[in-house]
């Protein structure tokens, strides 16, 4: 069996690989209700001025993203503390939100026998925060003022 240091890679991975698929079930739940509900407010219009609805829809969105994540890193802290993956009295959600958002200041490290689930970590943040900036960047094409592509615009001169 392959070990790292003083623990089990599988062991690792196992693990790692759990808290990464409950927090992409988690943010697959999240993403399509927000979905959903930017296609109905898109569709009802009614007598709310776009403009307010765009803000309304981007600040609920970005709101939305950031308590999604938040429950994320708690994820990840509880899954630390079930392991017991850090040293006694570490601040679990601080060491998760490092490496979650891949700033790692270094000032806590994990148990050697733990020591992938940083970057473990670390990726699922990397690809969950990358899921939520595409979704923002989505919402903000789609629900902004239609314009067209560059390439169907007529060049000056023509028709």
């Amino acid at each position: 069996m392959l070990s790292t240091m003083d623990g089990s890679m599988l062991d690792q991975v196992i693990v790692g690989g759990g808290a990464s698929l409950a927090n992409l079930v988690i943010h697959a739940v999240l993403v399509g209700a927000i979905v959903a509900t930017v296609r109905r407010l898109r569709m009802e219009g009614g007598s709310v001025p776009s403009f307010l609805r765009y803000t309304l829809v981007i600040v609920a969105t970005g709101t939305l993203l950031v308590a999604g994540h938040f429950s994320e890193v708690v994820l990840w802290a509880y899954t630390y503390y079930w392991v017991g993956a850090t040293p006694p009295g570490t601040d679990l959600v601080y060491f998760a939100f490092g490496n979650y958002t891949t700033l790692g200041y270094g000032d806590t490290v994990p148990l050697p026998q733990w020591h992938l689930l940083g970057p473990m970590t670390a990726l699922n943040g990397v690809m969950l925060i990358g899921w939520s900036t595409a979704l923002i960047f989505e919402i903000l094409r789609r629900s902004g003022p239609s314009t067209k592509p560059q390439s169907a615009q007529a060049a000056p001169g023509q028709g």
